[in-house]
């Protein structure tokens, strides 16, 4: 037969239950020991149930009115007297007794439905309060511990131990995480799945860099230099542009810090992803300008009404403008909200021949790797240097020379 203790110790200490004060915790158990004793006895006002969790144990007390024997019409609320000194040989009729109930008394089944019906109780607490916390931090950065790794995604718990979940999708490329590994992100969203709630974390989403410059600089913390816009390829690059309402304030100067101390933590976080941090401005030719950097550019035609801008470039800009994989150009136009288009700028006339004229002797995938990095022309490419074809490209030395070897013969 299960003991009062043993129930107790069924629920687990107190102390235990995550998110749930004590006071709720008690009337829970109150009203759950209040039902069994109306199921018993159609009745629970007569009982007191007095719970102690720092003992750990709990009673129940039986409350009736002594009347004389024979008299009793509610059984509840009325005890006989030849019953009532059975318990104590000095009452009298009239008086108030309490009796303590013992669990024994109602059975293994009632006990034990009522433990499962307690243990439900507090589950739906503890997930509701779970909902509740973490649904007012979303946007906010977290650090957990990894528990788990799965194919599609990492099962991290928090401090106090709540499950947490870092989707593939929204890790950084080059993360790599083992268990037990500390990792920071921001809360995405929240949501309830079969009555169980799910937070879901990231570490690409750009409120997670916006909260890292938060963290990092203090006059972002502080409203003095306001995040505009940011705009990611996670683990490649990433473009900030800020804005100052004190003159006396250089928002890119605080942003980067003293040779670099406040953006080297974030770029490390980040698993050495570029950031490129710009003065905004509500003039679109100069974002743009900026928003390019480091390109030189030469001139630039707006289009207003379709959101287009070409941008004219010296041959050997033209590459530093579109960037390695072409992360630059692309994330200049979702920064701007402009579609950038890049030309050449060249003062003479000389002949050029395209690159696909070389198709034959070069093989295609190698003419995509020059593509990728803005050169289309047999003279862009030989506008720049082997070494810096191979800082620039996935292409090896060797065949960068073959390439350069190819295309000179061409004007040769």
């Amino acid at each position: 037969m299960l003991d009062t203790q043993e129930l107790i110790d069924s629920f687990s200490e107190f102390k235990e239950f995550k998110n749930i004060d004590r006071v709720t915790m008690m009337n829970i158990l109150e009203e759950v020991f209040k039902n069994m004793l109306k199921k018993r006895y159609g009745e629970e006002n007569t009982f007191d149930v007095i719970i102690n969790p720092d003992k750990g144990d709990l009673e129940v007390w039986r409350n009736r009115t002594i009347v004389p024997d024979g008299e009793v019409e509610d059984e509840n609320a009325e005890i006989a007297y030849s019953d009532a000194i059975k318990i104590e040989p000095d009452f009298e009729i009239g008086e108030d007794v309490s009796e303590e109930v013992k669990l024994e008394e109602f059975g293994r089944r009632a006990v034990l439905a009522m433990r499962q019906n307690l243990v439900s109780r507090i589950h739906e607490l503890e997930k509701d309060s779970i909902y509740k916390v973490y649904k007012d931090r979303v946007g906010e950065i977290i650090t957990g511990e990894v528990y788990q790794i799965w194919k599609k995604e990492i099962l991290i718990l928090d401090d106090e131990g709540n499950e947490l979940i870092l989707p593939k999708s929204e890790q950084i490329p080059s993360d790599y995480f083992k268990k037990g590994d500390s990792v920071r992100a921001v809360v995405s969203k929240v949501e309830m799945r079969n009555n169980s709630p799910v937070i879901i974390l990231s570490r690409t989403s750009p409120v997670f860099l916006e909260r890292l410059f938060e963290l990092e600089v203090p006059e972002i913390f502080d409203g003095l230099i306001t995040i505009k816009k940011i705009v990611r390829e996670p683990g490649e690059r990433a473009k900030v542009a800020v804005e100052s309402y004190d003159d006396r304030i250089d928002p890119v100067g605080a942003c980067v810090g003293m040779k670099g101390s406040r953006i080297h933590g974030i770029v490390r976080e980040l698993r050495n992803e570029n950031i490129d941090v710009i003065n905004f401005t509500n003039n679109s030719m100069l974002f743009i300008t900026r928003a390019l950097s480091p390109a030189k550019i030469t001139s630039m035609k707006l289009n207003d009404e379709n959101h287009r801008a070409d941008v004219f470039l010296r041959p050997d800009q033209v590459s530093l403008a579109i960037g390695k994989g072409g992360f630059n150009i692309k994330l200049a136009s979702k920064l701007t909200n402009y579609e950038i288009d890049v030309y050449r700028d060249t003062d003479d006339d000389q002949e050029d021949v395209d690159l696909e004229e070389f198709a034959d002797e070069i093989e295609h995938w190698i003419l995509d790797e020059l593509k990728k990095v803005g050169c289309d022309t047999a003279r862009s490419v030989l506008e720049l240097s082997a070494s810096d074809l191979v800082k620039r490209t996935d292409l090896e030395e060797e065949t960068v020379q073959e390439v350069l070897n190819i295309l000179k013969a061409e004007f040769d």
